[in-house]
């Protein structure tokens, strides 16, 4: 009787291991189809932190005062100065890029709060591209999360480049070339129809091992971009 109860005893642990193993191996099948499968935006769920309230609306707001009003705070030479680009350069791309693609028009969510100004995320965008700001930074000033201020910089990256490539990215065409000689004969340089116009820009991260090479006489690190312009470009 006994080594009757042994086996049972026995053949009953084999089959709860066996049982476990089984278990063990569909929790990790649906977890491993859950991380694949799980949305970039996974929304509002018990246990996340809350959106935090930045006052988003009233931000935009002041930066269409401080930029895009009639008697705005600050001065177009300002404006140009802080974002690379006259008024009308950005008031033209900011009509393609609305028209090109829907995520910059403003919109309300499903509470109906408003959403962000397009101005505020090409904002965003434009003092990544131009001076390097991170997207913290960029949070700060325009009152946007990392996450939606690298997609506003994915966004007007692809839209530039879908709108303007045809234009700008191009071999000059025989009236541009007519018209860039006749200019550079104009001002004594003739046969030229470009000049190579350099710049220094700043390398903060420069490894400590290269900075007396790429350092001058600026006294810091920077990497020399090269450019050909014409008068008009």
């Amino acid at each position: 009787m006994k080594r009757l109860f042994n086996k049972v005893r026995k053949f009953r642990d084999e089959e709860d291991e066996d049982m476990m193993a089984n278990n063990a191996m569909v929790l990790g099948a649906v977890a491993n189809y859950q991380s694949q499968n799980q949305p970039r935006m996974r929304g509002s769920h018990v246990g996340r932190a809350p959106n935090r309230e930045r006052f988003r609306e009233e931000r935009g707001n002041n930066l269409m005062q401080d930029y895009f009003i009639q008697r705005s705070v600050f001065s177009d030479v300002q404006f140009r100065t802080r974002y690379r680009m006259s008024h009308d350069v950005f008031n033209r791309i900011f009509a393609d890029l609305c028209q090109y693609d829907s995520y910059f028009v403003q919109k309300s969510d499903a509470t109906k709060k408003v959403g962000l100004l397009p101005q505020q995320k090409m904002t965003s965008s434009l003092g990544m591209l131009a001076y390097g700001a991170s997207a913290d930074a960029c949070d700060e000033y325009c009152r946007m999360g990392k996450s939606t201020s690298i997609e506003s910089l994915q966004r007007f990256c692809r839209g530039i480049v879908a709108i303007y490539s045809k234009e700008y990215l191009r071999a000059p065409t025989a009236n541009d070339l007519r018209r860039l000689l006749a200019k550079a004969d104009k001002r004594g340089f003739p046969g030229m129809i470009g000049s190579i116009d350099c710049m220094h820009w700043q390398w903060k991260n420069c490894p400590s091992g290269w900075a007396g090479e790429y350092s001058g006489r600026k006294h810091f690190p920077t990497i020399i971009l090269e450019a050909v312009a014409s008068y008009d470009t």
